[in-house]
């Protein structure tokens, strides 16, 4: 399993570029919902890449910033947890696919799809399920805790268009037909979503509504022994959609810590 192992490695590292350390789009610490501030950022703008920062190991490997290249912004801890996810659920025979709601540039989807293949799974498909144009614009509406945060201010970042996700996993040679794509918004694509089964859902949607349409269509096809992922559990939105799915539902396993964002429990029963 040695070269298994390397191979898992280097994957982990080159999405998200610690190899070559690009520089954040926001520095740490910035509030990011300062529409305003996070304009100075753009590509272009007026000493951007000096406002932007240096490279910080710790902040990649936290998944504490916005990298300018790299093709996942989730750092190396939550890539870990997608490894050790993938490999219990194939040790123990969980049945299903892996999905994520909300993929930005693909990597957390092309990570899985490397262990996948690694493994010579053919049974098994990765979906993708994103707008790839950025977070829904909230309205009156939305939900409150939505509407208070107006993250589609910074979908000139957020965004990232199907054509671009494809060609990243072109890069890796991981395009084939075991890898789906769901495009439009997930209230619109994920409830007639043709997929029986999952292993893993993964959730990244940021947003109260965007989390509670992935729970409400995708945690009902997921295998008792797979795990559900919560990439923004940091924020409040987030938070409170998983809290009230799961009141809802009477799901009681515990919700286990991965970084200072991300969370993920094992489905029981």
């Amino acid at each position: 399993m040695q070269s298994y192992e390397l191979y898992a490695d280097l994957m982990k590292k080159v999405l998200a570029n610690v190899i070559y350390e690009d520089r954040p789009t926001f520095p740490f610490g910035m509030n990011v919902l300062d529409k305003a501030q996070a304009d100075t950022m753009r590509p272009g703008a007026e000493g951007s890449a000096e406002k932007r920062g240096a490279f910080d190991v710790d902040h990649r490997a936290a998944g504490l910033d916005v990298p300018s290249v790299a093709h996942t912004m989730i750092g190396m801890r939550r890539l870990d947890n997608i490894q050790e996810c993938v490999e219990q659920v194939l040790r123990d025979g969980v049945p299903g696919d892996f999905i994520e709601t909300g993929v930005w540039r693909g990597g957390a989807c092309i990570l899985m799809r490397a262990l996948l293949k690694a493994h010579g799974v053919e049974d098994r498909n990765v979906w993708l399920a994103d707008s790839f144009a950025g977070v829904p614009v909230t309205s009156d509406d939305s939900h409150p805790l939505d509407r208070g945060m107006e993250f589609h201010n910074l979908n000139w970042v957020l965004s990232c268009s199907e054509e671009q996700v494809r060609e990243n996993f072109a890069r890796y040679d991981l395009l084939d037909d075991q890898v789906k794509f769901l495009p439009g918004m997930f209230a619109d694509t994920l409830p007639s979503a043709p997929i029986e089964k999952l292993a893993i859902l993964r959730m990244d949607g940021d947003l109260y509504e965007s989390t509670m349409d992935a729970l409400v269509n995708m945690y009902p096809k997921l295998s008792v022994g797979g795990f559900a992922i919560i990439d923004d559990y940091a924020i409040p939105a987030c938070k409170q959609a998983v809290h009230d799915y799961r009141s809802e539902h009477g799901i009681d396993e515990p919700i286990e810590t991965v970084d200072v964002t991300g969370v993920y429990w094992r489905r029981k029963h």
